[in-house]
């Protein structure tokens, strides 16, 4: 970290390292600002993790960390680059070196994050957005709307849904959706650019739909995970897991694995909303980690495969061990692709295929180019007791038998081939990974941030 001078005669600037560092300390122990504010200024451990030895040295404003996160905010609006997120990589990078750790073989793992959002009912929310375009309003406006607004109360949204008794909102919702399309033609001239407009208009198309027969209300099931879950908080998403609902954020983990290793060290941390899928957050990491690592093998759960990854994985040449893989188990009734062993070239495309028993044959483009072909002699196949097992054909126009698959399928019977094979050798090396997320989230209760809006 560098420190800044200004050109003219001024306080000195606090060191950057410093107001990171607070940062890291801050998220890492759960504190609230005050909380670390006073562990800065009293705490001796603290105040020596920072590069201080004495009370008193190096004080500031509490209001300095405030300017600072403000600063880095509009920092990455405006170029979409999150400079916590570089300082963390310039320090683990370096503590790599430093401990010589090998960083071939990675593990990841996936968490749900909850927002610090109220949970909101559908009524509840939309008056709340209401409330919101009227607080938007210039002076003039709000008297000049008053009698619009004048049956959704300015104090809580749910003092509104508890005056109806909670029963069937329907009535109560076409009338608000009424009032919210009259809006949004009313006030685009003058308030168009502004985000609670831009956010009201969003709202009203989640949930309503204009019909030649009029206005109609949106189903619970029409309603988008990704429609807005709070006024104040406009990117955390809605999604079920494991027969439990989540409103927030998805966090992927991933850190260093080599048994060889004395310490492992967290290499990459990603948040993003909860509808985005795993397999699509390894494919925004991998780029970074290879660039950054020596990464060669990643582990992980079923949920990261998918044939967008497998292209990736491809690309930055790195292979994928899955302690499980989605999807139906193949049945020991029939021969399954991972059955077969099949030799890929550079670019990944299957070029020989051996089966069960031992018989290879080269695999060519189909004919209707969408996937591939290999052709086993007919003598071999008849005679063979896996036939009645496997999924060859004997071709109509000729007496050999074909065995027809897709480039998905040959990505995907790798990696189950991996799995089996990881499974035989009875230690699993993603196991641990789990353990580092509880870390990263054990001093949030119930998982939940002490914050909105985390990007």
């Amino acid at each position: 970290m560098q420190y800044c001078n200004a050109d003219i005669p001024s306080r000195p600037n606090v060191p950057v390292n410093v107001l990171v560092g607070l940062e890291y300390l801050k998220a890492g122990n759960g504190w609230t600002d005050e909380e670390t504010y006073d562990a800065y200024c009293y705490d001796v451990q603290v105040r020596y993790a920072l590069g201080y030895r004495q009370l008193g040295e190096g004080y500031f404003e509490i209001r300095t960390v405030y300017y600072f996160r403000e600063r880095l905010s509009r920092y990455i609006q405006e170029s979409g680059i999150n400079l916590l997120e570089k300082a963390f990589e310039q320090v683990t990078d370096a503590q790599i070196r430093a401990f010589q750790l090998k960083t071939g073989k990675q593990r990841m793992d996936s968490t749900q994050i909850a927002s610090n959002i109220c949970v909101l009912g559908r009524l509840q929310l939309l008056v709340e957005v209401i409330q919101r375009v009227h607080r938007m309003l210039s002076k003039e406006d709000q008297k000049r709307y008053d009698e619009a607004f004048a049956a959704y109360p300015k104090g809580y949204a749910r003092q509104y849904v508890y005056h109806r008794g909670g029963g069937d909102t329907g009535e109560h919702l076409q009338k608000i959706g009424e009032m919210m399309q009259w809006l949004i033609e009313e006030l685009r001239p003058g308030y168009g650019k502004e985000p609670v407009y831009q956010m009201f208009a969003r709202v009203f198309d989640e949930h309503y739909r204009i019909e030649e027969s009029g206005l109609k209300i949106k189903t619970g099931k029409e309603l988008s995970a990704k429609s807005l879950q709070s006024p104040d908080d406009w990117e955390a998403t809605y999604r079920e897991k494991a027969k439990k609902s989540y409103k927030g954020y998805v966090a992927n983990i991933i850190e260093t694995c080599d048994p060889e290793n004395e310490l492992q060290l967290v290499t990459k941390i990603q948040v993003a909303p909860n509808t985005v899928e795993d397999a699509k957050l390894m494919e925004e990491a991998l780029p970074d980690l290879k660039e950054r690592t020596e990464l060669e093998t990643l582990y992980t759960d079923g949920g990261y495969g998918s044939p967008d990854a497998d292209q990736t994985l491809l690309d930055h040449e790195v292979e994928l061990v899955q302690t499980a893989i989605r999807g139906r188990i193949p049945g020991s009734m029939k021969l399954n692709l991972s059955d077969f062993e099949i030799k890929q070239s550079e670019t990944g495309k299957p070029a020989e295929i051996t089966c069960p028993k031992g018989h290879t044959a080269v695999v060519e483009v189909s004919s209707r180019k969408k996937g591939f072909v290999a052709h086993f002699d007919q003598e071999i196949c008849q005679n063979c007791p896996l036939l009645e097992k496997c999924s060859v054909r004997q071709g109509k126009r000729d007496a050999n038998w074909h065995l027809r698959f897709n480039q998905d399928q040959v990505n995907s019977s790798q990696r189950r081939q991996r799995s089996q094979h990881h499974q035989k050798e009875g230690h699993n090396l993603r196991a641990a990974v789990e353990s580092t997320v509880r870390e990263v989230k054990h001093s949030f209760p119930a998982g939940k941030l002490p914050v909105r809006a985390v990007s």
